[in-house]
């Protein structure tokens, strides 16, 4: 029995690591497996429940509305992942800091006379709410990432990026 459970737990890990969103339950002797989840099924063994998680919530994407109400508030610090060089042939969001994906990691742990000196803005707190945006929003969740390890709290990218910032400021005018 225990194996046929495995068989069918196997059969669904590679469910779970294409969708994060899947759940799914397995029966196992009491005392096996450590789950925080369980519920009695049967005499003699327990069903675990199992859910998945991303590491980047739902809540950490914003939206174009988002965006711009937190530039006019000056609420949040905004990091363009982006090279320079396409910041000067696209564009920029006015109110963006300039840091390189490949120098995130590095400029966050820098002191703030440095930071300021070699990227033109303020260094985000850990506690500061900051966004990260890129081209087209696949830059800035990995920025996302690499500022959660460092240990900010209240970090959040724009999933669309500069091709949806030029979309709504053409449509806008």
């Amino acid at each position: 029995m225990a194996l046929r459970s495995c068989w069918r737990l196997a059969g669904v890990v590679p469910r779970l690591l294409w969708n994060n969103t899947v759940q799914f339950e397995a029966c196992v002797p009491r005392g096996q497996g450590s789950v925080s989840s369980s519920v009695s099924t049967r005499p003699g063994y327990k069903k675990l429940l199992f859910r998945t998680f991303s590491s980047t919530p739902a809540s950490t994407v914003v939206s174009y509305e988002q965006l711009k109400e937190l530039l006019v508030g000056r609420k949040a610090v905004v990091i363009d992942v982006r090279e320079p060089w396409e910041l000067r042939e696209y564009g920029f969001i006015p109110g963006s800091i300039n840091v390189p994906l490949a120098q995130v990691n590095t400029a966050l742990q820098l002191g703030p006379e440095d930071f300021k000196e070699k990227y033109g803005g303020e260094l985000p707190h850990q506690t500061d709410n900051v966004v990260f945006t890129c081209l087209a929003g696949i830059r800035s969740k990995t920025a996302l990432n690499m500022a959660i390890t460092l240990g900010y709290k209240d970090v959040q990218y724009y999933s669309g990026g500069w091709q949806d910032w030029v979309k709504h400021e053409q449509h806008n005018q």
